[in-house]
């Protein structure tokens, strides 16, 4: 199978240099539960886009620091992608920024949180699962401040909570979602709180902090995930 991760992250900062990149994490999550997969990585923040599309068997979008409402050119780059993929019913999975931009080139809406910023540790609910999904409770790891407040045409929501009400979202078998992001492991996300310590308020931190020992189910999202690519 011939996965495209396109990397949307624009965080060069010095933390960001000693870390992996998102195409790395997503590669080292998705991987082992596939060994036959092949990834092409795409910097598309730097308008690195593949020249033939045709080639892939489905598509993942990563979180982005960036904003879906950002002026940037690589962004309407993205969107045009994003529906041209769809169109042709490509698997195609988004998260975080991912999901965001899914749902905004696609006609739906997103704005910024009520209660300002998700982080952390959070628990989502799978209250509609698609066929790869399984109902119930479901941990991730959270880092937004904005998200989608209204679907696209044709999405159903599959995960909320009083937080997030539209914490992911499916159309048909070929576009899947989710706010979270599965990628990031307990040792990032923890250091990732700490690198933010000086730039959120004192509340979020403090929070995201305590919410770090319920962890995430992140092996059980991968498997989700590489259920929908497969079914193609």
């Amino acid at each position: 199978m011939r996965l495209a991760i396109l990397m949307s992250n624009t965080d060069e900062s010095a933390f960001a240099q000693t870390h992996p990149k998102d195409g790395d994490k997503w590669q080292a999550l998705l991987s082992p539960l596939c060994p036959d997969c092949t990834f092409s990585v795409y910097s598309v923040k730097d308008r690195e886009f593949p020249v033939d599309e045709t080639e892939y068997d489905g598509w993942i979008i990563t979180g982005s620091p960036a904003s879906v409402h950002d002026l940037d050119p690589w962004l309407e780059q993205l969107f045009a992608l994003i529906r041209r993929i769809v169109a042709r019913k490509t698997p195609l999975f988004g998260a975080c920024f991912g999901h965001q931009a899914i749902a905004l080139a696609l006609g739906g809406a997103v704005a910024p949180n009520p209660n300002g910023w998700v982080f952390g540790s959070t628990e989502t609910h799978v209250h509609a699962p698609a066929p790869w999904m399984h109902p119930g409770p479901l941990r991730q790891y959270a880092a937004h401040v904005e998200q989608v407040t209204q679907l696209p045409n044709g999405a159903t929501i599959t995960m909320e909570n009083a937080d997030c009400p539209i914490g992911g979202f499916v159309i048909g078998d070929h576009v899947f979602t989710t706010q979270y992001h599965p990628e990031m492991s307990t040792d990032f996300i923890a250091a990732l709180i700490e690198e933010l310590a000086d730039q959120k308020p004192p509340e979020v931190i403090a929070h995201a902090r305590a919410s770090l020992p319920s962890g995430a189910d992140n092996q059980r999202f991968a498997g989700w995930i590489m259920d929908f690519l497969r079914r193609a």
